[in-house]
């Protein structure tokens, strides 16, 4: 299965996911990296893989609408048939929800419905949790609100700060979001209303 990787910064899931599909643990191929910030290392983990990358700003669209019908044609040019949000920091809308539906994918860094939207592992430590950790879903309309494909969790330590958490939590995405990418890729998913089916264990 083609996949399409879209990103806002470092990287560091995108990385995850070009070594698994280096050593053979992905069941798809990278076909394009878009980033809709110019500069990002992000960039530099595509070229260095080989990877055709390309960048799309957001500005000088005239809505989010007209923003993802662009992305949709350079997707669909590229042969895309998954789509993996890695630290994409854009709300996606009807247009290219309705161009993948039920293939685009994201992870995010806490268990959701916990702690949606920016900042999760600031949240976290800000209410007290003792657990958090990360959590793979399809992308729907909302915000970090699609049915769950898998969750890792991640204790909350009494020494944590934003960066330590987020650095444990980031363990946990780097494995959890390659194998749920595989999953779907395989045709091991199944979606039943909000419940999500997985047909062998991770």
């Amino acid at each position: 299965m083609n996949l399409a990787v879209l990103v806002s910064g470092s990287g560091t899931n995108l990385q995850a996911i070009l070594d698994a599909e280096a050593r053979g643990e992905l069941s798809a191929k990278v076909k394009l990296v878009v980033s809709n910030v110019a500069g990002v290392k992000s960039l530099e983990r595509a070229a260095q893989a080989g990877v055709p990358a390309e960048v799309l700003p957001h500005k000088g669209f005239a809505s989010r609408e007209a923003y993802d019908d662009a992305l949709v044609e350079r997707l669909r040019a590229a042969g895309v048939e998954l789509v993996a949000l890695a630290g994409f920091m854009r709300i996606i809308t009807p247009r290219l929800l309705g161009a993948f539906p039920g293939r685009i994918l994201n992870i995010h860094p806490s268990l959701l419905p916990a702690f949606p939207g920016l900042h999760a592992q600031r949240q976290a430590l800000e209410h007290g949790a003792k657990v958090t950790g990360c959590t793979v879903h399809f992308v729907d309309e909302g915000c970090d609100t699609g049915a769950i494909l898998a969750q890792a969790a991640v204790p909350v330590l009494d020494g944590d700060n934003e960066a330590s958490l987020t650095a444990r939590i980031l363990v946990e995405e780097h494995r959890l979001y390659p194998a749920m990418l595989r999953a779907v890729a395989e045709g091991r998913v199944s979606v039943h209303g909000r419940r999500v089916v997985i047909s062998s264990p991770v």
